[in-house]
């Protein structure tokens, strides 16, 4: 697969459809988020590491999934109550998707296929973070275990 991420469009959750390439030249996160997870408070953390570095370049897109052990089981509204209302989220949150199976969303199966994790090609859990380069380029994955301010000096030394 070419290393082209801004080929792809997601929806938001208010259903506009956004190119990727919307956040050319910027540092981009991918993460897959779920609302009712043990690590669904790293959202906070995401939300305080955009403040410190969007000025900087850096967009973090959030993509909440479903598909462990149920944990993102709402609709529209209760994904927004959630990320703004709960954790004061202000970068993009997209609609609901898949990350695993032949049913992942196309964006998901570029990061997997360019940025293989611990278990190859595939997504373990929820709050899996990818980065993605200014040229649109995969160059670093982090495991949910990663916490968001554990993250810092990477982030810095990529803007």
């Amino acid at each position: 697969m070419r290393d082209d991420f801004f080929k792809f469009q997601a929806k938001l959750l208010d259903g506009t459809a956004i190119s990727m390439d919307t956040y050319m030249n910027k540092t981009i996160m991918v993460v897959n988020t779920a609302s009712k997870c043990g690590f669904t408070s790293q959202y906070k953390g995401l939300e305080e590491l955009y403040q410190k570095f969007k000025e900087r370049g850096l967009v973090i897109l959030a993509f909440p999934c479903n598909q462990f052990a149920n944990q993102e089981p709402g609709d529209v509204d209760s994904i927004y109550e959630v990320c703004q209302l709960n954790y004061g989220v202000s970068f993009p949150v997209f609609q609901k998707i898949n990350v695993n199976g032949k049913d992942a969303d196309p964006i998901f199966k570029y990061l997997k296929y360019n940025l293989k994790g611990l278990f190859g090609g595939f997504i373990k859990w929820n709050f899996t973070k990818f980065i993605i380069d200014k040229r649109g380029k995969p160059v670093k994955r982090f495991s949910p275990l990663v916490k968001p301010n554990e993250m810092i000096s990477y982030i810095e030394s990529i803007l």
